[in-house]
Protein backbone atom coordinates (compact mmCIF):
# COMPACT_ATOMS: atom_id res chain seq x y z
CA UNK A 1 0.00 0.00 0.00
CA UNK A 2 1.15 3.52 -0.66
CA UNK A 3 1.62 6.08 2.10
CA UNK A 4 -1.68 7.87 1.47
CA UNK A 5 -3.61 4.60 1.64
CA UNK A 6 -1.84 3.58 4.83
CA UNK A 7 -2.79 6.90 6.44
CA UNK A 8 -6.41 6.51 5.42
CA UNK A 9 -6.53 2.96 6.77
CA UNK A 10 -4.96 4.03 10.07
CA UNK A 11 -7.49 6.85 10.43
CA UNK A 12 -10.40 4.61 9.47
CA UNK A 13 -9.42 2.01 12.06
CA UNK A 14 -9.67 4.68 14.78
CA UNK A 15 -13.29 5.44 13.89
CA UNK A 16 -16.13 4.13 16.08
CA UNK A 17 -17.54 0.73 15.12
CA UNK A 18 -20.67 2.16 13.45
CA UNK A 19 -18.61 4.60 11.39
CA UNK A 20 -16.26 1.83 10.24
CA UNK A 21 -19.24 -0.27 9.21
CA UNK A 22 -20.71 2.59 7.19
CA UNK A 23 -17.35 3.28 5.57
CA UNK A 24 -16.92 -0.39 4.66
CA UNK A 25 -20.42 -0.48 3.19
CA UNK A 26 -19.77 2.60 1.07
CA UNK A 27 -16.42 1.27 -0.16
CA UNK A 28 -17.92 -2.11 -1.08
CA UNK A 29 -20.65 -0.36 -3.05
CA UNK A 30 -17.97 1.17 -5.29
CA UNK A 31 -16.48 -2.14 -6.39
CA UNK A 32 -17.28 -3.34 -9.89
CA UNK A 33 -19.34 -6.48 -10.32
CA UNK A 34 -18.96 -8.78 -13.29
CA UNK A 35 -22.69 -8.64 -13.88
CA UNK A 36 -25.15 -5.94 -13.04
CA UNK A 37 -27.90 -7.10 -10.78
CA UNK A 38 -30.97 -5.53 -9.33
CA UNK A 39 -32.13 -5.89 -5.77
CA UNK A 40 -35.88 -5.84 -5.29
CA UNK A 41 -37.49 -3.23 -3.10
CA UNK A 42 -38.45 -5.98 -0.66
CA UNK A 43 -34.83 -7.09 -0.27
CA UNK A 44 -33.63 -3.51 0.13
CA UNK A 45 -36.16 -3.01 2.92
CA UNK A 46 -35.07 -6.27 4.56
CA UNK A 47 -31.41 -5.28 4.32
CA UNK A 48 -32.14 -1.90 5.89
CA UNK A 49 -34.20 -3.54 8.65
CA UNK A 50 -31.43 -6.00 9.49
CA UNK A 51 -28.75 -3.30 9.41
CA UNK A 52 -30.83 -1.19 11.79
CA UNK A 53 -31.20 -4.15 14.16
CA UNK A 54 -27.42 -4.58 14.15
CA UNK A 55 -26.81 -0.85 14.63
CA UNK A 56 -29.35 -0.73 17.48
CA UNK A 57 -27.77 -3.76 19.17
CA UNK A 58 -30.91 -5.86 18.78
CA UNK A 59 -29.39 -8.60 16.63
CA UNK A 60 -27.22 -11.36 18.07
CA UNK A 61 -24.23 -11.70 15.74
CA UNK A 62 -22.43 -15.04 15.66
CA UNK A 63 -18.91 -15.35 14.21
CA UNK A 64 -18.82 -17.47 11.04
CA UNK A 65 -16.25 -19.91 12.45
CA UNK A 66 -18.57 -20.60 15.38
CA UNK A 67 -21.49 -21.22 13.02
CA UNK A 68 -19.45 -23.57 10.83
CA UNK A 69 -18.11 -25.44 13.87
CA UNK A 70 -21.68 -25.98 15.06
CA UNK A 71 -22.81 -27.15 11.62
CA UNK A 72 -19.91 -29.61 11.40
CA UNK A 73 -20.67 -30.86 14.91
CA UNK A 74 -24.32 -31.44 14.08
CA UNK A 75 -23.71 -33.02 10.68
CA UNK A 76 -20.68 -35.02 11.70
Amino acid sequence: MDTATNKIVEQALRLPRESRALLAEKLLETLDYEEEFEVSLEWLEEIRRRCKEIDDGLARLIPADQVFDEVHRRLG
